[in-house]
């Protein structure tokens, strides 16, 4: 079981959230597993290539060379995560990712948008049923 599973609430944008988290996580040498809706793994990844001028976060993404694909600290799948050598899974979806309770780490991200939020109450009961108690961050109130 994981650690922790921690839902970031109030994202203005999934993708734009999710590239600055996944900046911060790499330059703190994390290895994550990032599994997007289909409908947005070409922008995240495009915004992961430009997230900051003159920055690059490495990546690999499905159907890159198994070498890439050991070497890259951040995995994009719109596919079932594996763990293997990930400690940290970001679900950018509206269902529970199959395989989560590999990860060290969960984080769900969710946006402003009604829909988003019912779905995320079904994913946080969830993981209430298999014992797990989410953690809230509320990106609103965190804002200055």
């Amino acid at each position: 079981m994981p650690a922790e599973v921690a839902f970031h609430f109030n994202a203005p944008d999934r993708v734009a959230y999710a590239c600055r988290l996944l900046r911060k996580a790499y330059l703190k040498g994390a290895r994550l597993w990032v599994r997007v809706a289909p409908e947005d793994l070409e922008r995240l990844d495009q915004a992961l290539w430009i997230s900051q001028p003159g920055d690059f976060v490495p990546h690999s993404r499905e159907g890159d060379a198994p070498e890439l694909l050991r070497h890259s600290p951040i995995h994009l799948a719109t596919a079932a995560p594996q763990a293997g050598d990930r400690q940290v899974l970001v679900n950018l979806c509206d269902d529970v990712a199959e395989g989560w309770d590999r990860f060290e780490r969960v984080i769900e991200v969710v946006t402003q948008s009604e829909e988003d939020r019912l779905k995320a109450r079904d994913r946080w009961r969830t993981y209430r049923v298999q014992g797990i108690e989410p953690v809230r961050h509320d990106l609103a109130s965190a804002a200055p």
